[in-house]
C-alpha cells in the first residue's frame, strides 16, 4: 500500500534531479559565455520521461513506468553562433532557461511537499 503511495514520488524525485542537474548546466554555460570554442550543453530528460510514458503498461487505471529515464547531458553542435570565436552561448537565451527552470524546480517542490503531506495526513489518521 505505502509503495503505491510513493510511486508517484519517484517520478516526481527523478525530475527534481534533472531540474537541479539543468540549473547547474545552465550555470555552467552562463560562466563559459565568454570563453572561445565552447559549445552550450543542455539537459535532456523530458524526452525520455515522455518516450516512457508512451511505452508504459497502463494496468486498472494507473500507469506503470518500466524504465529508469536517463538524464543526460548533451553538447550543443548547432552552429548558431554569431560570434567567430565559434562560441554558441546566447546569454539572453540561457537567462530566460534559468529562469523557466527555476520556476519548474520550485513547482517541483511544491509537488513533492504535498505528496509529503498526503503521506503525513494517512500516517496521523485524519
Amino acid at each position: 500500500m505505502l509503495n503505491k503511495l510513493l510511486f508517484p514520488r519517484n517520478n516526481l524525485e527523478r525530475s527534481l534531479d534533472a531540474a537541479w542537474l539543468r540549473n547547474e548546466i545552465i550555470s555552467h554555460n552562463i560562466a563559459n559565455a565568454d570563453t572561445p570554442g565552447y559549445k552550450r550543453k543542455e539537459v535532456q530528460f523530458e524526452e525520455f520521461l515522455n518516450s516512457e510514458m508512451k511505452n508504459s503498461r497502463i494496468s486498472k487505471g494507473k500507469t506503470r513506468i518500466q524504465g529508469s529515464g536517463e538524464i543526460k547531458v548533451v553538447e550543443d553542435h548547432k552552429n548558431y553562433s554569431y560570434r567567430l570565436d565559434g562560441n554558441n552561448v546566447d546569454i539572453e537565451r540561457e537567462m530566460a532557461k534559468l529562469a523557466a527552470n527555476s520556476l519548474r524546480y520550485n513547482t517541483l517542490i511544491q509537488r513533492i511537499n504535498g505528496q509529503f503531506g498526503k503521506i503525513r495526513s494517512v500516517i496521523r489518521g485524519r
